[in-house]
């Protein structure tokens, strides 16, 4: 879990999508309640140095959450999709953008132990 976040690359689940949005609320909350207390310009900066990395966090991890469900990443910017994406399930086996992360339906070598090979 949580590997190559900044990526826009394979899917994840739910649950990855799902706490990295809650961390990005929880971040971007405790700085907005930062930046009401401080005024300064140093705030601002600081503001901006923080949710530049975590926006892309988010876009990233939701473009992989996307790609999960067998869509593209632009999809992300439909309105209430994002519960879509928290709620619904994933595509079952691989899709075009990788396995999937369940593992759930992917095919395996191990799979072919003990059967017949058909000669074409």
């Amino acid at each position: 879990m949580f590997k190559n976040i900044f990526s826009f690359d394979g899917r994840i689940r739910r649950t990855e999508y799902g706490l990295t949005y809650l961390g990005y609320v929880l971040i971007s909350s405790m700085q907005d309640i930062w930046n009401q207390f401080s005024q300064t310009e140093f705030s601002d900066i600081l503001y901006v140095i923080i949710m530049i990395p975590l926006i892309w966090v988010v876009l990233a991890q939701g473009a992989k959450r996307c790609h999960d469900r067998g869509n593209s990443a632009w999809y992300q910017i439909i309105p209430f999709y994002a519960l879509w994406m928290l709620f619904g399930d994933s595509d079952h086996g691989p899709n075009q953008y990788g396995d999937n992360p369940k593992g759930i339906g992917n095919h395996d070598d191990i799979d072919e132990i003990g059967k017949q090979i058909e000669n074409v």
